[in-house]
């Protein structure tokens, strides 16, 4: 059996919390429409959050390590979120998601902050820091 700290960093168990987290989310964001309405936005944000957690960490500290200053410390979280901004949008739109800017509004902020907060991490560390 896995310890609780491999656990924690496996890439499958992230994507797996993303899913039912932000899928729950969804599912509950539309659920004053009908069936399947909910249960297709829940479905359609699960999957969308697990692939987005899969490439966000990656992205990100590509991003910092490759621009210096203060372009590395905005750029990274900047991108995260516009790219999952237009991704959400453009999936939930094409599969008929009826409350597309509620169904957003919370992985988008999760988005934010994380990318913000592992970007300055990163950058941190890379300063000489303590990580």
């Amino acid at each position: 059996m896995k310890s609780a700290s491999t656990a924690s960093r496996s890439s499958a168990v992230h994507m797996a919390v993303a899913f039912i987290a932000m899928g729950g989310w969804a599912a509950f964001a539309n659920s004053a429409h009908p069936m399947p309405g909910p249960l297709i936005a829940g479905v359609v944000q699960g999957t969308l959050s697990a692939l987005i957690t899969l490439f966000l960490k990656r992205m990100i500290e590509a991003l910092s390590a490759r621009y210096p200053g203060s372009v590395g410390t905005w750029l990274p979280p900047l991108v995260a979120v516009l790219s999952s901004l237009a991704l959400l949008s453009s999936v939930h739109w094409l599969a008929g998601t009826p409350e597309i800017v509620r169904t957003m509004a919370v992985p988008l902020s999760v988005t934010a902050v994380y990318a913000t907060v592992y970007n300055l991490a990163l950058r941190r560390v890379a300063a000489g820091g303590v990580g």
